[in-house]
Order: structure tokens, then C-alpha cells, then sequence
């Protein structure tokens, strides 16, 4: 399995906007307590796409020679270098495969080696597991559980917060790097 992650392609606009798009099941995992907006293709040309193409905050995941999934990053408080990192996969027959445990290993190994900071965060919600597990066996560490703040469908879940220490990737590097190729 070869997972890397990427800068988009500039031909590659309508390929994107369409993994976005035609299998929304993502949406019930990525923060749907806030709301999903179907992005028409000109506005996901103008925005998500042009940030794509620039791959600073946001990048292609590709696993085996098809783009899947996007990892990104955003500041949560850019004064105090609080940045918190993401991995969605789009496509729902490629869950389970480890693809966002390597992508977002190379993601993490590149925030660290690209940007002066010493923290990366990631917060999900009680009601992704698969995300909770993964930042996990990553070694981001649990810094904290909200009790019950996200309300879906129903029901309150809990918002969870990891992160993990520059040094403490280092130390990790090894076991994170075994089988992640990173590619610009």
C-alpha cells in the first residue's frame, strides 16, 4: 500500500471536487454537529481547490496512485503557535486501510519540519472513534475530554483534544516513519 500525500495537481480540480462530493458519508464523522454545505464546483474551484494547489494548510492524500482523502492544519491561535491538525478520507471503501495513520504521519513529520512550533494539536469527537484511535496509536496524547458539548442527532457526545510535543514525535519518528513516503 503506498499512501503519500500531496500538492494537487492543477488538472485535477473536477477529480477533487467530485471525491468531495459524490460519497458524502465522511460527513456524519467530520464535525457534523457543525453542518455540511455541499460545495458547488465554482466555489470549491475558488477556495478549497486554490489551497490544494498551494499545499501549505492543506493536501492531496493519494493511496496507490488515487487521490482519497485530504490532510490540513489551521491556527488555532497563530499568536501563540497553537496549530491543530486534520485527515479526512473521503472515500468510504478505503476506511479501515490505515491510510489517515500514514497520511497524517507524514503530514505531522512535515508540520514539524516546515513550521517554528512545538505543539500539534488534533480534536475530534466521542462519536469518531476511528479518529480518536488513530491519534492515538500516532502517540498524540490525550490533553483533554469536554463532557457532552457536541449535541447530533439526538444525542450529546463528548469533543476530545490530543496533541503531541515536537520532541516527543522525534522520539517517535522511527515507528511513525516505517512505512510513509512523502512527496511534494
Amino acid at each position: 500500500m503506498t499512501v503519500i500525500i500531496r500538492k494537487a495537481f492543477e488538472d485535477e480540480c473536477q477529480a477533487l471536487h467530485n471525491l468531495v462530493t459524490k460519497d458524502e458519508e465522511w460527513t456524519k464523522y467530520n464535525g457534523p454537529y457543525f453542518g455540511y454545505t455541499r460545495p458547488t464546483k465554482d466555489v470549491f474551484r475558488t477556495t478549497t481547490f486554490q489551497r490544494l494547489l498551494k499545499g501549505e494548510d492543506i493536501q492531496v492524500i493519494e493511496w496507490n496512485g488515487k487521490p482519497v482523502g485530504t490532510v490540513s492544519c489551521y491556527w488555532e491561535d497563530e499568536n501563540t503557535r497553537w496549530l491543530e491538525s486534520g485527515v479526512v478520507i473521503y472515500d468510504s471503501k478505503a476506511w479501515g486501510q490505515g491510510i489517515a495513520h500514514q497520511a497524517l504521519s507524514q503530514w505531522v513529520s512535515h508540520i514539524f519540519a516546515t513550521r517554528e512550533l512545538e505543539r500539534v494539536g488534533l480534536t475530534t469527537w466521542s462519536g469518531n472513534p476511528a479518529m480518536m484511535k488513530c491519534a492515538e496509536k500516532l502517540g498524540f496524547k490525550l490533553e483533554g475530554r469536554l463532557r457532552k458539548v457536541r449535541f447530533y442527532k439526538g444525542t450529546y457526545y463528548d469533543s476530545v483534544r490530543y496533541g503531541i510535543l515536537k520532541e516527543e514525535w522525534m522520539q517517535l519518528g522511527s515507528v511513525n516513519e516505517i512505512s510513509s513516503r512523502r512527496t511534494d
